[in-house]
């Protein structure tokens, strides 16, 4: 009798109460396919510094190369120096002629990613998984973002008087963008266009991944 109690007892808690147990959020793979690199955002939304410290804090769970931890961030706002910024980055560079951002679309908060050492591959190991995970945490947060590598490192360091070298500047805001990812072969063209008011994003398919 007791061990057919403790067999309905185990069915009770694990199994036919399991099923009933709701998921709550997203899933990675949802996580993934949102996080897009953004360009256009909405100005109305202004993201608050309490907003970009908990995107930054997933910077103290994530892996890291030799577990040095050498990253550190520089938080602008609106109000402390996203016009400094802005005008020391260049964004969309597959599509010059569109001279993004659009006029209105600008993203006015930013994390400027620096190093405390020399870069290095084991850094720059570092500041991909750290700038990924930021993005899918401001995803999760309903922000979107990009990251950004092409920008003016002397000006920004001098505008931000910032005391260590900047990586990479990721920004952050509420996107207005339409994105949509299409698969591709493995031989096509990867750079991503725009048509009918739709960004498209090439990706190789699953089943070309592979060797």
């Amino acid at each position: 009798m007791a061990d057919n109690y403790l067999e309905k007892r185990y069915e009770e808690v694990f199994g036919q109460g399991r099923t009933k147990v709701k998921r709550v959020g997203h899933t990675l793979d949802e996580l993934l396919v949102r996080n897009r690199s953004t360009r256009g955002y909405n100005k109305d939304y202004v993201v608050k510094r309490e907003e970009l410290e908990r995107i930054v804090g997933v910077c103290s769970k994530v892996p890291s190369a030799r577990n040095q931890q050498v990253l550190r961030f520089r938080l602008v706002t609106r109000d402390t120096g996203a016009d400094k910024v802005l005008k020391n980055i260049k964004m969309g560079a597959a599509l010059p002629e569109l001279h993004l951002p659009f006029a209105g679309t600008e993203p006015e908060t930013f994390i400027i990613v620096c190093s405390t050492v020399e870069e290095t591959k084991m850094v720059d190991i570092d500041l991909g998984i750290a700038v990924q995970s930021m993005l899918l945490k401001a995803v999760e947060m309903g922000l979107n973002g990009l990251a950004i590598a092409a920008f003016n490192r002397t000006e920004i360091v001098r505008e931000l008087e910032l005391p260590l070298t900047p990586l990479m500047v990721v920004a952050i805001g509420k996107g207005i963008e339409k994105i949509e990812l299409k698969t591709i072969g493995p031989d096509e063209s990867h750079a991503y266009y725009r048509e009918g008011g739709v960004h498209y994003v090439p990706k190789v398919g699953t089943k070309d991944l592979f060797i």
